[in-house]
């Protein structure tokens, strides 16, 4: 989809402040608020804005500790990736999940409260996972950036 600059400007105000009335909004991007208001409609009716969120912070909840997980599978065929695709969106600890193209199939984005909560995790839940090989698990020391698309230029 073709995005002009205000249809950019839209997305960047939003993706700072998702609650601002239409009239700010276009206030802040320099058009009027009924072109703003069909502009933004057209955003999302066509999936450029799929939603609005709150966004949490999960430290504040008490989920400082992630892992990133690598993940082997033992089947690759398109039956078993549907399974394990499938089995890992039902998983609230799992932030994110990746197929990647290298040495193992996916990486796993995981937020626990703590390393004995990420162990129980591991053994219970990931171990689990259909068509599970193998797994290996890197542990982040601190977050240095995380953004959401809208933050990057």
């Amino acid at each position: 989809m073709n995005l002009d600059r205000f249809d950019r400007a839209i997305l960047s105000v939003l993706a700072e402040d998702g609650r601002i009335s239409i009239t700010d909004l276009a206030k802040r991007i320099g058009l009027s608020k009924s072109p703003t208001q069909a502009r933004l409609r057209r955003l999302e009716q066509t999936g450029v804005i799929i939603g609005y969120r709150a966004l949490l912070d999960p430290i504040q909840l008490g989920l400082d500790h992630v892992a990133f997980v690598e993940v082997r599978l033992s089947d690759t065929r398109e039956n078993a990736l549907r399974a394990f695709n499938a089995a890992v969106a039902k998983v609230p600890e799992i932030e994110q999940a990746h197929m990647i193209a290298g040495n193992f199939d996916y990486l796993l984005k995981v937020r626990t409260s703590d390393m004995s909560r990420y162990r129980q995790f591991l053994g219970e839940t990931i171990s689990m996972l259909p068509h599970l090989a193998g797994t290996s698990t890197y542990v982040a020391m601190e977050a240095v950036k995380e953004t959401m698309l809208a933050d990057s230029p």
